[in-house]
């Protein structure tokens, strides 16, 4: 069955002061930038090499700023702009956009570095098999990925975003809709000190953490 597929990476432009909030006991704002620049590319990075889909990417809060400008020429991406008032309806508006030209839809941000072209395979093949939705865990009870190929504002009702809730709460909803689901192996997002450690720990991620500013005591 040759489907149409659609990678949409949510991020945030790199602003000092904006973004990886909860790392500022950790890193000055400056830095929390730069690892979110750094974090993005890598994103876009692997959804683009991987091949499996063409590639949207979906920022806030604006198109103009030059990192966007700047993911735009180094990438073949479509750019979006993000919609809502909190993540649920900029996620809802993202798929109900994009269901309307493709069949499945994986939705992923710019938290995860470990999420990489098996990871994405793996969420396809989900739907491939014909579950409605696929799910990425993260470890801090979130989710990493998201992946659909039918859309229903229900599946966002209730959810306490930015929790350590969501994916419970994603659960129950699913089992409300009476909808089938799998989900991957659950992977972690930086957004702790300890994530940043963990990064320090990996060879491929250690390279990426910023090296102008050491990590405060």
């Amino acid at each position: 069955m040759n489907l149409t597929r659609g990678i949409l990476v949510f991020a945030k432009a790199p602003v000092a002061g904006q973004v990886k909030t909860r790392l500022h006991t950790h890193l000055s704002p400056s830095a929390c930038a730069e690892l979110q620049r750094k974090l993005s590319l890598r994103i876009l990075q692997s959804a683009c090499e991987s091949r499996l889909a063409p590639v949207e990417l979906w920022c806030t809060p604006t198109t103009s700023h030059p990192f966007v400008r700047e993911c735009v020429e180094r990438f073949p991406i479509q750019l979006r702009l993000q919609r809502g008032s909190d993540l649920g309806k900029r996620m809802q508006h993202a798929l109900i956009y994009s269901l309307r030209n493709h069949e499945q839809v994986v939705i992923i941000g710019t938290d995860c570095p470990l999420i990489d072209k098996a990871y994405l395979n793996s969420a396809f093949n989900a739907l491939q098999r014909g579950r409605d939705v696929v799910i990425g865990p993260a470890e801090d009870g979130g989710y990493v990925l998201l992946g659909v190929q039918r859309f229903s504002k229900s599946l966002f009702d209730g959810i306490s975003w930015g929790t350590n809730q969501v994916l419970k709460q994603t659960r129950a909803a699913l089992q409300r809709m009476g909808w089938s689901w799998t989900e991957l192996k659950p992977l972690w997002d930086v957004d702790r000190g300890d994530d940043l450690l963990r990064m320090r720990a990996h060879p491929q991620l250690a390279r990426i953490l910023p090296k102008t500013q050491p990590f405060y005591s």
